[in-house]
């Protein structure tokens, strides 16, 4: 999956599903796609990214409370 650097606009390479939509992380393994050659993979902050069309991640993926206010009504 491809995300852009929310920032700088480039474009960076998921490189673990499974971290990103982990709302409990922080971090995702990420490699920016840039020049002939790739740079090395690194961890970047995950509320950094957004997709390409500018939207922003889902809040389920970055906020581990983000159901709280419905939790608590009931």
């Amino acid at each position: 999956m491809f995300l852009k650097e929310a920032g700088s606009g480039h474009l960076v390479q998921i490189l673990n599903m499974t971290e990103l939509t982990n709302p409990f992380e922080t971090l995702t393994k990420v490699q920016f796609q840039q020049g002939e050659e790739l740079p090395d993979p690194e961890y970047i902050r995950k509320d950094l990214l957004a997709f390409p069309s500018g939207e922003s991640l889902p809040r389920c993926w970055l906020d581990s409370h983000y159901r709280d206010d419905e939790v608590y009504r009931h």
